[in-house]
């Protein structure tokens, strides 16, 4: 299976944040930014796979500033890591107040999601070509996220088992 670029995948999309998408404080709400996260990183895995892909996981969900009301949300999306059928998608998020021009860095997050073939069962996808050193350091990152994330597992299982292996 030949593989692809980083580049041949990643997004950007653009939303302006309206009253809807509000909380009475005028600050738009977690939930549908995280609906837009998701939305973004899916788009990625799926051009990156050519298949339909499921959010397996949301590894980390970072919310640094506020967004609001007029508010241009950027989500810029891209493949950080491949593994058989599993895609770590790295997402930033950035909103802008076009009237003055300032931007601010919102949020970031890491998902990964599944590749599934016709019958909905995990089907193999295109290794990952890095180009730059910052899609290798992403890689590497991903790798390590990737690490944690079955450590914790594991331990989760044996704790669940015995009680002993919960320290």
């Amino acid at each position: 299976m030949e593989g692809r670029k980083v580049s041949e995948t990643s997004i950007t999309m653009a939303q302006v944040m309206l009253p809807q998408d509000a909380n009475p404080a005028g600050n738009i709400h977690g939930g549908v930014i995280m609906k837009l996260i998701d939305t973004a990183a899916a788009v990625v895995a799926s051009r990156h796979s050519r298949a339909n892909t499921v959010t397996a996981s949301i590894d980390r969900l970072d919310f640094h500033n506020p967004v609001f009301i007029g508010d241009l949300l950027f989500l810029k999306a891209g493949i950080n890591m491949v593994g058989r059928s599993s895609m770590e998608v790295g997402v930033r998020v950035e909103a802008e107040n076009y009237i003055t021009g300032h931007v601010r860095h919102t949020a970031s997050a890491y998902l990964t999601f599944v590749a599934l073939d016709e019958g909905g069962k995990p089907k193999s996808v295109a290794p990952l070509i890095c180009e730059t050193d910052d899609e290798q350091r992403r890689n590497r990152e991903a790798s390590l996220r990737k690490d944690s994330r079955l450590a914790l597992r594991n331990k989760e299982k044996a704790c669940s088992l015995d009680i002993s292996n919960c320290k």
